[in-house]
């Protein structure tokens, strides 16, 4: 048993064993708090804790999943070069939206971080939390932020995005698919851009795009804070 705990194979099949798992319920009972990827998380977390399994065995496999962050998000190029005239016609209310998105995420935690007084490592912490999770720890560990509450507060927004883009779509009545994509790419990174592409291709190429722009708006303004 030992011997299994210890191969990097075994975080690897729980993940996608709960994924599954997730995923069938999802499609049971067709409810929107009953999201794969939330329930994922949660029974993955559930067999860690029963089993008194140590994280750090779970995330030898774990680390192997991550590697695939990287080509995954580079996938994402695929229909945003199917939607490149629309990104030529287009190019100006692209770029003010995801500049919008960007700060009116920062200053919206900065000012919530004032009003409940939390300190400036804390604040640094959950300030990119709707920027991709690499870009974010970056941000957050260059400036005196705490990585793992960085990675909570990402992974809290993402799964948020990913469960009400839909809903708040249909609100709001946002009838545009290029304002609906870069909205939920703006505030919900990876993971909102997902559920865009199963809204529609224009919106999940133009998610994506969002997502890169804000990561790069995020970055250079998380200076002046």
């Amino acid at each position: 048993m030992s011997d299994l705990l210890s191969s990097p194979f075994f975080g690897i099949a729980l993940t996608l064993l709960c994924y599954w798992a997730g995923t069938v319920i999802q499609k049971k009972t067709g409810l929107i708090l009953c999201n794969a990827v939330l329930l994922a998380a949660i029974f993955t977390g559930a067999v860690l804790m029963i089993f008194h399994i140590p994280y750090e065995t779970y995330q030898k496999g774990g680390d192997l999943i991550n590697l695939l962050l990287a080509p995954a998000t580079a996938c994402l190029a695929v229909p945003i070069y199917s939607r490149r005239e629309l990104l030529k016609k287009d190019w100006l209310p692209i770029l003010v939206g995801c500049t919008a998105g960007a700060l009116t995420s920062l200053l919206s935690v900065y000012a919530l971080c004032r009003l409940f007084g939390l300190d400036r490592q804390l604040t640094m912490s959950l300030l990119p939390k709707s920027v991709t999770t690499p870009i974010a720890v970056a941000i957050s560990s260059g400036h005196g932020g705490i990585p793992s509450i960085t990675v909570a507060a990402v992974v809290i927004t993402g799964i948020s995005g990913n469960l009400m883009a839909p809903s708040l779509i249909r609100l709001f009545r946002v009838r545009d698919p290029l304002a609906a994509g870069l909205g939920i790419g703006a505030c919900s990174h990876a993971m909102g851009t997902a559920r865009a592409l199963e809204i529609g291709e224009t919106e999940g190429a133009m998610s994506g795009l969002a997502l890169g722009l804000c990561g790069v708006i995020t970055v250079i303004a998380a200076i002046f804070f």
